[in-house]
């Protein structure tokens, strides 16, 4: 049966994305271990996800995809997480892309039906940039007939090895508007993109998360999706941050609670009083990160993108970030030296969630922001 047929037939009868996510989870391990100790991207894990219709999963059933619901694909990537960081990780990096256009297609009717369509029909995996990017952008764009001309480095692109078309941007130097960003897509295949491994990472490391490097690729005038004035905040940025954080950092919950399972297991041979105070100090941080972590999803689902919108997720964000940390602190020390042993999985685990700290918005900056809200001071860039 080919994939398009098991994902047609998957929307026909309606399917419990959870479970499918925990029966695909527990099969990655192997390959995670695999791609830990060589930095080999999770490719098999990939192709298997899309083989089970979860590359088009956030798709609207009308456009041809699964109708999955955004907290369902919150927790599967939280599912994914625990079983396979890297693979929770790269795999939300493509989700993001899938339902950032679907928010806008169910609330505003924007023409992204195109993009959708082909993600569930031809199964392509997104590729991101934005983390890299964020507001500023990077990468130059030289206007020529019809399009431009980009030259720049994207790093930080998990999934690449796999992905079908690049979600970037580029910056023009308008001659009446000044510096402009431009979003548009690029096909992995076009002339002039390339991929440079550079992905030799502490942690995360079969993400696959190497440089894309763009050299006078062409981009038709048709093809660019939005202009915005470099630096500053834009709807699209508080969409994306609505959308993708909750997503992404669903990832990071999961491995947050395999840690705390390894920890667990490697510690109950022993008996400590004391151990039993560490290991609720563990289960109070995890508790707190998911608490922060749901009030992220809910209001993800229940607002609209604004400044106040953002501020609510950012919050959240870096009140995941510290709980995961001190999550994958306390499980090393609660394991005890045997933790320190590669063979144990819990150092691997320790190394994969240290990635939290490094998506937008970080705790600086957050933080900025929030005061200037609560302030009430004009804010327009960070």
């Amino acid at each position: 049966m080919s994939e398009l047929q098991t994902a047609s037939i998957m929307q026909q009868e309606g399917i419990d994305w959870l479970s499918l996510a925990e029966s695909l989870g527990s099969q990655f391990a192997a390959r995670e271990t695999e791609a830990d100790e060589s930095d080999l991207f999770v490719a098999d894990n990939i192709a298997r996800l899309k083989a089970a219709g979860l590359t088009s999963a956030g798709v609207p059933i009308e456009l041809g995809g699964g109708g999955a619901s955004y907290r369902d694909l919150c927790a599967v990537l939280q599912i994914l997480g625990r079983h396979s960081s890297s693979t929770g990780l790269a795999f939300a990096m493509h989700t993001h892309q899938v339902m950032v256009p679907t928010w806008r297609w169910h609330h505003q009717k924007a023409p992204v039906d195109g993009l959708l369509k082909r993600v569930a029909a031809e199964q392509l995996i997104l590729l991101s940039s934005g983390g890299s990017d964020w507001l500023q952008s990077a990468g130059t764009a030289i206007k020529v007939e019809d399009g431009f001309l980009i030259t720049a480095r994207k790093a930080f692109a998990s999934g690449a090895p796999l992905a079908d078309l690049l979600m970037t941007s580029a910056v023009y130097e308008d001659p009446e508007k000044g510096s402009t960003v431009l979003h548009f897509a690029v096909p992995m295949t076009a002339q002039g993109v390339a991929i440079e491994p550079t992905w030799q990472a502490m942690g995360m490391r079969g993400t696959g998360s190497h440089d894309v490097v763009l050299s006078d690729v062409f981009v038709p005038d048709t093809a660019i999706a939005l202009r915005r004035e470099q630096g500053k905040w834009h709807f699209i940025f508080h969409l994306i941050s609505m959308v993708a954080i909750p997503l992404i950092y669903s990832v990071y919950v999961g491995v947050a609670e395999a840690a705390r399972d390894r920890a667990i297991q490697l510690a109950k041979h022993h008996r400590d009083e004391h151990l039993c105070y560490q290991v609720g100090g563990l289960d109070n941080e995890l508790m707190a990160a998911k608490l922060a972590l749901q009030h992220m999803i809910s209001t993800a689902v229940a607002s609209q993108p604004s400044f106040e919108t953002t501020n609510q997720v950012m919050t959240g964000r870096v009140l995941v970030a510290k709980a995961v940390l001190n999550v994958a602190d306390l499980a090393m020390e609660i394991a005890g030296g045997s933790a320190f042993y590669r063979k144990q999985g819990l150092e691997k685990l320790f190394r994969d969630v240290q990635g939290v700290r490094y998506h937008p918005l970080r705790e600086e900056a957050q933080r900025k922001l929030s005061g200037q809200l609560a302030l009430e001071w004009n804010v327009s860039s960070l």
